[in-house]
């Protein structure tokens, strides 16, 4: 059953980068669109982004070690570990790291929204830092399922 690892390999990149597409596409605009109250869908977009993040974490991760345990260290020299690995960082610095500060302007805007607040600016900032980054890793996604597809 060795080709199972292949298909978990396939399983996992779908999950991820559909992930990222269906959420940040197509999810997170909808609830703007479609709801009156800004922070309700921006608590509810920033709830979706925290799950596609561990979502994508752990499908890193087994991507990783799944190329790793198949190539030995030579799976270093594939751009395809490389992608994935810039993939992580980019997921990683945006949940542990944007997304905290940004969480922490919601609450020192309290009881304003963010938006109405000294903080907008600052959040604006960062929104704008996060937006770039998901675009990178989610373009990156793209070039992975292409590339792999191709073969």
């Amino acid at each position: 059953m060795p080709k199972l690892g292949m298909l978990m390999e396939k399983i996992a990149m779908v999950m991820w980068v559909g992930g990222l597409w269906a959420i940040g596409y197509i999810a997170a605009p909808v609830l703007f669109i479609q709801l009156d109250d800004k922070q309700l869908a921006g608590n509810l977009a920033g709830s979706m982004f925290t799950v596609i993040a561990y979502v994508g974490i752990v499908c890193a991760v087994y991507l990783l070690i799944f190329r790793i345990n198949q190539f030995g260290g030579a799976a270093f020299k594939q751009a395809f570990v490389w992608a994935v690995l810039l993939m992580l960082l980019i997921t990683v610095g945006m949940q542990f790291g944007i997304q905290p500060i940004m969480e922490s302007l919601k609450e020192q805007a309290m009881p304003k929204a963010v938006m109405q607040s000294i903080f907008s600016d600052r959040f604006a900032h960062w929104h704008g830092v996060s937006r770039i980054a998901y675009i990178i890793e989610s373009l990156l996604g793209l070039v992975l399922l292409i590339k792999q597809s191709a073969k």
